[in-house]
């Protein structure tokens, strides 16, 4: 059979297809979950979000009826990212989250329930460890993991072996038979309202609003875009250095779905349209108890400033600086307002407010202060990992200005929400977390320990002494830190005694944890004391592989 000229061209056009196809894939294969998912569920233009409107007048008077409750979790926010104690990074001030701590209790030693996002959300939300129903381990795509262990230059490692084992994203969720703090309250007779970041699901079974929550805005994986990358009001800082980066750039959309409906863009800078949304929802629940989970994705990269923000903040000269100190600048902002709406509304000295973050500062943002005066970043169980801001007020109850050096973790929300709505815990399961008012009152509650996992690297607190222990590197960190808070003095070898004792008590609390329900598809080194972006990890750098 003849082949015409023609045929011949279009077979020729093919192949070219093909092969520049191929080149195109090979080096841009990590923008195929975004382009997938954009298929699947296309970004809408905005819209305008209703809130349930509650009852016109209360049936209670406010201060009568059980306290409000609203949780707002920072992404990402390093412990000298505020500027209560004397901190602020680049002599920014945070007055409105300062005023949280200053009109209410300040957790000196408050600890996150994870060194990275996802686990830390599931303690807050079950008030257990992650580790005792095999949340271990941070959803994120493959793609995501190979990115880093290809990119990252610094012995990373993929294991595509595993992917078999690794569902889906969407379905990387916390069981089914745990019970949420949203779940909890809404029995009590709560409204329950979650905007912004989820991390926990995406499927039908684990959105929020199929866990607990009434109403939810917000976006289900675990970063956003803050606004599109050639908005005329944004400014963005690109870390060329950072694999997740890389990835984040590639793959996010400029999103929110509400109550699980079609994706849209918001109106505004995410952090600002979040804040307005929540002062809307408190507005239309005025009347009726709430429960609000406010879960704001900033600081998390991408990096991305309001302009005018950004514009404000002339004194500082580095870029990256300027853009992420510009971004806390919007997140205080939105704080501000939502603390200012339940005041206007008179419901400020019945409301519980908590404020915390999720982990610690990232170390790939490549700023070295923003942890200080703390050794390690997220995705380390150093103090720069874990030790975060933990700020409540609760006016009618707490006194302005209340400071407590017992240990505070994110498992103890739940159990201090439960305990103000009046509701029992259950007894079929371990609670890790205590009632936080008992500190406050003074009850002489005991400190309890303090454990965390992720694969091979785990860490415990007891006592006023802390331990890690790691398999790569095969090391042992033992910290005084009723004496070291900052650890500085590793007393692993210098004091077998109670490497032994803290030791047993770790290996104990870990036999009762759960398998991980998915396996971990990446190790990478993080150095403990310099960010990414420097000098490449030399002999005296001390490091930890983090699995996730």
């Amino acid at each position: 059979m003849k082949i015409g000229k023609r045929g011949l061209a279009i077979a020729a056009g093919f192949v070219v297809l093909v092969v520049v196809g191929a080149i195109l894939f090979s080096r841009y294969w990590y923008y195929l979950p975004g382009i997938l998912q954009e298929l699947r569920d296309p970004v809408q233009p905005n819209r305008e979000v209703t809130w349930e409107q509650g009852p016109e007048e209360p049936v209670v008077p406010a201060v009568e009826r059980k306290p409000n409750i609203v949780v707002i979790l920072a992404d990402d926010l390093g412990f000298n990212d505020l500027s209560f104690g004397g901190g602020g990074i680049a002599g920014v001030p945070t007055p409105n989250i300062d005023s949280i701590a200053s009109n209410g209790v300040t957790f000196v030693n408050g600890y996150s329930g994870n060194a990275t996002c996802a686990p830390s959300r599931a303690a807050i939300m079950t008030g257990r460890y992650a580790t005792r129903f095999g949340f271990e381990f941070t959803p994120a795509p493959p793609q995501f993991a190979e990115t880093i262990a290809t990119f990252a230059d610094n012995g990373a490692v993929y294991f595509e072996e595993r992917e078999r084992d690794a569902p889906p994203v969407d379905e990387m969720s916390v069981p089914l038979d745990e019970i949420y703090i949203s779940k909890m309250l809404k029995e009590q007779g709560y409204r329950t309202l979650m905007l912004g970041k989820w991390h926990l699901g995406g499927t039908d079974t684990t959105r929020p609003e199929t866990r607990g929550f009434d109403e939810a805005l917000g976006f289900m994986p675990g970063a956003s875009l803050f606004l599109p990358k050639n908005d005329p009001n944004v400014v963005n800082s690109v870390q060329d250095f950072d694999p997740i980066d890389k990835f984040l750039w590639a793959n996010l959309p400029f999103a929110v779905q509400f109550n699980g409906g079609d994706r849209f863009e918001p109106s505004e800078y995410m952090t600002d349209y979040l804040t307005n949304e929540a002062v809307k929802a408190i507005q239309a629940n005025r009347n009726r108890p709430f429960f609000m989970y406010l879960s704001y994705n900033a600081v998390h990269t991408p990096l991305q400033a309001l302009k005018s923000d950004y514009d404000a903040l002339s004194h500082i000269e580095d870029h990256t600086l300027r853009t992420y100190a510009a971004m806390i600048v919007a997140l205080d902002r939105g704080v501000g307002k939502v603390l200012d709406e339940l005041k206007t509304l008179g419901l400020d000295e019945n409301t519980i407010v908590i404020f915390t973050s999720d982990n610690g500062g990232a170390n790939y943002v490549g700023l070295p202060d923003i942890n200080e005066p703390y050794r390690g970043w997220k995705a380390t169980f150093f103090e720069g990992g874990i030790h975060v801001p933990f700020f409540m007020q609760w006016p009618s109850r707490i006194e302005a200005g209340t400071q407590s050096d017992r240990t505070a973790a994110h498992v103890d929300i739940f159990a201090t929400a439960a305990a103000a709505a009046g509701a029992a815990l259950l007894q079929d399961r371990v609670y890790d977390g205590i009632d936080l008012m008992q500190y406050v009152d003074g009850n002489g509650v005991a400190d309890r320990p303090l454990f965390f996992r992720s694969g091979h690297y785990r860490t415990l607190i007891k006592g006023g002494w802390k331990l890690q222990l790691a398999e790569r590197p095969a090391k042992a960190w033992l910290y005084h830190l009723a004496q070291d808070p900052t650890e500085q003095n590793n007393l692993a070898e210098k004091d077998p005694e109670k490497l032994a004792e803290m030791t047993a008590a770790l290996e104990e609390i870990d036999s009762e944890q759960a398998e991980p329900i998915w396996p971990s598809l990446v190790e990478a080194p993080m150095m403990i004391d310099r960010p990414l972006g420097g000098a490449p990890r030399g002999p005296e750098d001390e490091y930890v592989f983090w699995a996730n």
